[in-house]
Formats: structure tokens, sequence, C-alpha cells
């Protein structure tokens, strides 16, 4: 089976009633990026940040996969796809896709303070006082700004053995993710689906590049319509 990978952002889950990460106001949620997604905002008020996740959790829980989450799982018949997100959701768990590699965190877990190795499934709430098993507290599996992206390189070895690669719901200008598509062998199918493709030097210079200017619950079936007519 050819290597399809996807390199998928805010936009896809957008649709499914998740906002992104940083709207026009520069805020999350009515917070400040800074107060809740930066290890000084941890350190400076750790219950905000619990609770900011927290609620962030629970809403999740009401929203569902959408037709650009379902397409491409459906397209695990025809390829072998590997997904790699920059959403910390499990929308694309939850529609059915099997390999999802999630550059920036997991929401619906929590690691350790001191010892970042230590994982753990966190389907609920996490407070204070909830440790990891050598006894220090427990945060969000959340790569926050200024935190290295300890996923980065088996992200890039990925990217490097694409037959067709595909990005979706994502403007490529959060770093280092944006830096895959340097990655892909040249050459191969390029899609690059969002609803206001940023094309940038980058983007522009990829040969056999299809751009479609359309949200993913559309774009997604545009792209599988030319992959397999």
């Amino acid at each position: 089976m050819k290597k399809l990978i996807v390199l998928t952002g805010a936009g896809i889950s957008a649709e499914s009633g998740i906002s992104t990460f940083r709207d026009a106001d520069g805020l999350w949620y009515q917070h400040r990026i800074e107060d809740v997604a930066s290890p000084e905002g941890w350190r400076r008020d750790p219950e905000l940040v619990l609770e900011f996740y927290n609620q962030r959790r629970r809403q999740l829980q009401t929203v569902k996969p959408n037709a650009g989450h379902l397409g491409l799982a459906a397209l695990e018949a025809h390829f072998d796809v590997q997904i790699i997100t920059q959403n910390v959701d499990d929308l694309h768990e939850r529609a059915g896709s099997t390999k999802v590699l999630h550059l920036h965190g997991e929401l619906l877990k929590s690691r350790s303070d001191r010892h970042p190795d230590l994982v753990y499934d966190c389907p609920g709430d996490l407070r204070l006082g909830d440790l990891c098993t050598r006894g220090c507290q427990l945060r969000p599996h959340i790569v926050w700004f200024g935190e290295t992206v300890p996923l980065m390189t088996p992200a890039i070895e990925i990217a490097r053995e694409a037959d067709i690669f595909a990005v979706i719901g994502t403007s490529l200008q959060v770093y280092p993710a944006a830096s895959l598509t340097s990655y892909v062998p040249r050459g191969i199918p390029f899609f690059y689906i969002d609803i206001d493709p940023a094309v940038n030097f980058q983007i522009s210079s990829i040969s056999n590049l299809v751009i479609i200017a359309a949200p993913a619950t559309t774009g997604v079936q545009m792209m599988i319509n030319k992959l397999l007519p």
C-alpha cells in the first residue's frame, strides 16, 4: 500500500465545534495564551491551568468527529494512512484512524510535572494533589509555548516516507510543525486543504501541488475523489 501522510491542524477540529487555538482577539476561551499554555503560566497559577484544561476535556465529550475526520479514516481501506496532528483532541481516533501522532500532546492524558516520561490516561478532571507514581504533581500532557516538541523527530521520519502527502486545516504558521513539509519527498502528490490556504514560498515551490480551498468537511472528499477516481 502507498503511504499517505496527513498533517492536520486546528481547522479540521473547528468544524466539530472546537475553537481554534488563537482567535482574532488573541485569546483562547477568554484566557490569555500565556496564562494557560506556557510553563510560566503553570508555575504562576497551576489551579487556573488545571481548570482550563478540565473545561476543555469536558467540552471534548460534547463534540463528534466530522466528515473530514471520517473521510481520512475511510482512506485506510486504500492507503497506509499516518496522521500527524497538531490537535490535542481525540477526534481522529474516534473517527476510526488507527495511526495518529499527536505533536502537541493529548488532552485526554496527563503527565508528571517532574518526570515527563510518566504519562497517564486522563478522561476526567485533574486537580492539585493528583500525583504521579513518583509523588509529583500531574499536569496536562500538552506541549506548551516555549517547550520542545518531543515527537518532532519521529514525525520527520514519517514525512520522509510519504508516497502522498496532505496538509489539512492549518495555516502552516506554527513551527516546528510547519517545517515538516520541507522533509516530504519531492515530486510526490501533495494536497493542501484549507478554507484559506496560506501559500507561502515553501508551499508554492512544491511540484505536484494540489490546492483545495475548502473546509475539511468537503475538502477531504474532494481529495478522495482525486485519489480514487
